[in-house]
C-alpha cells in the first residue's frame, strides 16, 4: 500500500522556497491515525487497511462505533468465545470521527499509529474530499452558460437554458444534457499535487494548490499513482 493518511483541511496560505519563490499551499492537519482494521485476502477477499482520524467523545458514539474500536462485553461475544471463535483484534482507542479504507497490501497491524512521517520521501499526492455544496443551482451558475440576450426582445427568460429537447425524432432528451440541479457536495479528488513541506512536529502537510471541500472538511491523502 502506498503511503496514505487521513486529515482535516485547515486552509490556504503561502510559503517561501529557498530560492525566494512564493508558493500557494493548502495546509492539511494529517494524523495521527489509528489502524482500526486490516483486511486480508483469506478473510475478506481483498487486502486493505482501515484508518481512523480524530477522537469522538464516547457519549456521541453509538454502541456499534464503540465496539468497532474496543472490546465490549455482550452475550453474543461471550457465546462466540465459548464456541471457540477467534474474535477480531481491536485497536483499543476512542471512537473515530472519520474512517476510511485504503486498498493494498501493508505490514501495518491493528492498533498501530500512522503519522505524516510516512510522507517524508513522497513528492506528489492525491487528495480526496467532499466538494462544497452549493445547493440547487441554475445552468448559468452550475455550467457557466452565458444565458440568453439581455434585451427587450427576450421576455423574462434571461437566465433560462434555452431548448433542451429534440424534434419528433428521436422525440426525447439525450442523457448527459446539462441542466439545473444539485451543484457540489460530491466526492472529488485533486490529483498529482506537489507536496511542498512535511511538518512532523505539528502533524501538518503543505500541498501546493487547492484541494476539495471547505476549511475544516475531512480529506484523504495518499501518494499519487499518476505517471508523468
Amino acid at each position: 500500500m502506498s503511503p496514505s493518511i487521513l486529515g482535516r483541511k485547515v486552509g490556504m496560505t503561502q510559503v517561501y522556497l529557498e530560492d525566494g519563490q512564493a508558493v500557494p499551499v493548502t495546509v492539511i492537519q494529517a494524523g495521527p491515525c489509528h489502524v482500526l482494521q486490516v483486511r486480508s485476502e483469506d478473510r475478506d477477499g481483498f487486502q486493505a487497511v482501515q484508518l481512523g482520524f480524530e477522537d469522538m467523545p464516547r457519549r456521541l458514539a453509538s454502541r456499534a462505533q464503540r465496539g468497532h474500536v474496543a472490546k465490549l462485553e455482550s452475550k453474543r461475544a461471550k457465546k462466540r468465545s465459548a464456541a471457540g471463535v477467534e474474535l477480531v483484534a481491536k485497536a483499543d482507542c476512542e471512537p473515530q470521527r472519520f474512517v476510511r479504507e485504503f486498498r493494498g497490501e501493508s505490514d501495518l497491524e491493528v492498533g498501530a499509529t500512522v503519522t505524516v512521517d510516512l510522507f517524508a520521501d513522497v513528492k506528489r499526492v492525491d487528495v480526496t474530499g467532499t466538494s462544497k455544496g452549493r445547493g440547487y443551482a441554475g445552468v448559468m451558475k452550475r455550467h457557466n452558460f452565458s444565458g440568453q440576450r439581455a434585451s427587450h426582445g427576450v421576455k423574462k427568460v434571461h437566465r433560462h437554458p434555452g431548448g433542451t429537447g429534440c424534434s419528433a425524432s428521436p422525440s426525447r432528451t439525450f442523457k448527459g444534457r446539462r441542466m439545473a440541479g444539485q451543484y457540489g457536495n460530491v466526492k472529488s479528488t485533486s490529483r498529482n499535487l506537489e507536496l511542498v513541506r512535511v511538518d512532523a512536529e505539528n502533524n501538518l502537510l503543505l500541498v501546493r494548490g487547492a484541494v476539495p471541500g471547505p476549511n475544516g472538511g475531512f480529506v484523504s491523502i495518499r501518494e499519487t499513482n499518476k505517471v508523468g
